[in-house]
C-alpha cells in the first residue's frame, strides 16, 4: 500500500512538474499574445484584427473553451515601431509568460521581436505580414498562413503580362523588410519573363510625400507600377498620379488590400488591382455565414468589420484548431506535433484551404487579384499558384 501510494504521489508530482513548464498553460486558462499596430501609421489593421482575434476567442470561450481551458487573448501595441515591438514582446515572453503569439502585424515587427518569442520557446504563429521569412528558412516554432509578397507579385506580373505583354513596369516600395520582399518579387517575376523594370523609387516608412517618385515614374514612361506600399502611402501615390496626368496601371500586394483605400481615395483609387487571400467583407456580402459573422462583429465593436477583422478571425481559428488537436495533455511538444498534421477547409471568407507539415510551415502559397471597381473591391482572378 504505502510502495502504491508513493507511486501515485511520484506521479502527481511528476505532472505537476511537467505541467508547470508549460508557459502560459493552466488547467482553465491559455494566454495567447499578439503585438498589434494600435496606434500608428497600420493601426486601422491593427485593432481590426485584434478585435477579429477577440471575437472568435469569445465565441470558444461561451462554448466552455479548448479542451476545458478559455483563451485569455493579451494584446500589445507596437505603434509599427520596431523598438516599441521589442518591448512588448518582453513583456508578453517574461511578464506575461504567454504560451503562443499570432497575428502579430508588420514584416518589420516580426522581423524584430521573433528572436525573443524563441528564446522562451514560444511559438510565433500566422503573423499579418506576407514576408517569406515568417516561415523561412524552416524553424520549430514559426508558421505562417498567407501566400507571401514575392510570391503574389510574381502572379499579379505573370497574370497582367498575359493581358498585356508590352508593358514598361516599374516600382514604389517602402525601405524596409516589407518593401524589400516586394522588390525581389517584381524583380523575380519579370526576370521569368526576360524582362527589367525600367523604374524603381523607394520611400521611407511613414513618408506623406510622393511627389518626387511619381515625377520619376512619370518621367521614365512607366505604364504598369507595381506598389510596395500600404495604405496611406497607396492612397497618395496614386492620388498624386491622378493630380499631374500619370495614368499608369497600378498594383499592389495583399498589405494594401483594404477597404480603406477606396474610402480614403476616393474615386481616383478605382482601377487599383492588390493581391489578397481573404476577400473583403461587406456587409452585403453574397454569403449568409458572412453577413451573419458581420452583424455579430459590429454588435460588439459598434463598428463594420474590414479584411483585417476577417484575418484575425481567421488566425485564431487556426490556433484553436491546432489547440484542439493537441488534446488535453498541452505542451508546446504536443501543439507543434498538432500543428504539423494540420489541415484547415476554405474559409467563409474565401481563404484558400491549408495544410502544414514538419517540412511546410507555409499553409497556402496561392493568391488571387482585385480590382477597385466603382468605390468597391472586386475579384477578377480565381486563385492562382506563383
Amino acid at each position: 500500500m504505502k510502495a502504491r501510494l508513493a507511486a501515485l504521489t511520484l506521479a502527481i508530482a511528476a505532472s505537476g512538474a511537467a505541467f508547470a513548464q508549460t508557459q502560459g498553460v493552466t488547467k482553465d486558462e491559455i494566454l495567447v499574445g499578439t503585438i498589434q499596430d494600435l496606434s500608428g501609421p497600420i493601426a486601422a489593421f491593427g485593432k481590426s484584427a485584434r478585435n477579429g482575434m477577440q471575437l472568435r476567442a469569445d465565441e470558444i470561450n461561451e462554448q466552455g473553451g479548448v479542451n476545458g481551458r478559455k483563451i485569455k487573448l493579451i494584446a500589445e501595441d507596437s505603434g509599427y515601431d520596431p523598438k516599441k515591438a521589442v518591448l512588448a514582446a518582453q513583456k508578453l515572453a517574461q511578464r506575461d509568460k504567454i504560451f503562443v503569439t499570432a497575428g502579430n502585424i508588420g514584416t518589420p515587427i516580426a522581423m524584430a521581436t521573433m528572436p525573443i518569442f524563441f528564446e522562451k520557446n514560444i511559438p510565433h504563429l500566422f503573423p499579418l505580414t506576407a514576408a517569406r521569412q515568417m516561415y523561412d528558412p524552416l524553424h520549430r516554432l514559426k508558421y505562417s498562413f498567407a501566400a507571401t509578397y514575392f510570391d503574389q507579385v510574381r502572379s499579379g506580373i505573370k497574370y497582367l503580362t498575359k493581358a498585356k505583354a508590352d508593358r514598361k513596369w516599374c516600382i514604389i516600395y517602402q525601405d524596409d523588410d516589407f518593401g524589400a520582399e516586394v522588390l525581389a518579387g517584381a524583380e523575380a517575376g519579370l526576370k521569368e519573363l526576360g524582362k527589367t523594370l525600367a523604374e524603381k523609387t523607394s520611400y521611407k516608412r511613414g513618408a506623406t510625400d510622393f511627389s518626387s517618385q511619381v515625377a520619376r515614374m512619370k518621367g521614365a514612361g512607366c505604364d504598369t507600377v507595381v506598389m510596395g506600399t500600404i495604405i496611406r502611402e497607396t492612397v497618395g501615390t496614386i492620388g498624386e498620379a491622378r493630380k499631374t496626368g500619370f495614368n499608369a496601371e497600378f498594383i499592389g500586394t495583399s498589405a494594401a488590400y483594404t477597404h480603406l483605400i477606396h474610402r480614403l481615395g476616393g474615386p481616383a483609387m478605382n482601377g487599383f488591382i492588390a493581391a489578397h487571400t481573404v476577400a473583403h467583407p461587406y456587409l452585403d456580402d453574397a454569403s449568409q455565414n458572412v453577413r451573419f459573422w458581420a452583424s455579430k462583429y459590429k454588435t460588439k465593436f459598434n463598428e463594420d468589420p474590414d479584411v483585417f477583422s476577417a484575418y484575425g478571425y481567421v488566425i485564431m481559428d487556426n490556433v484553436i484548431a491546432a489547440l484542439s488537436k493537441a488534446g488535453k495533455n498541452l505542451t508546446t511538444d504536443t501543439f507543434i506535433k498538432a500543428l504539423d498534421s494540420l489541415s484547415t477547409p476554405p474559409d467563409m471568407f474565401g481563404g484558400d484551404a491549408m495544410t502544414f507539415t514538419p517540412t511546410k510551415h507555409l499553409g497556402s502559397n496561392k493568391s488571387r487579384l482585385s480590382q477597385i471597381k466603382d468605390g468597391k473591391w472586386t475579384v477578377i482572378t480565381p486563385y492562382v499558384e506563383p
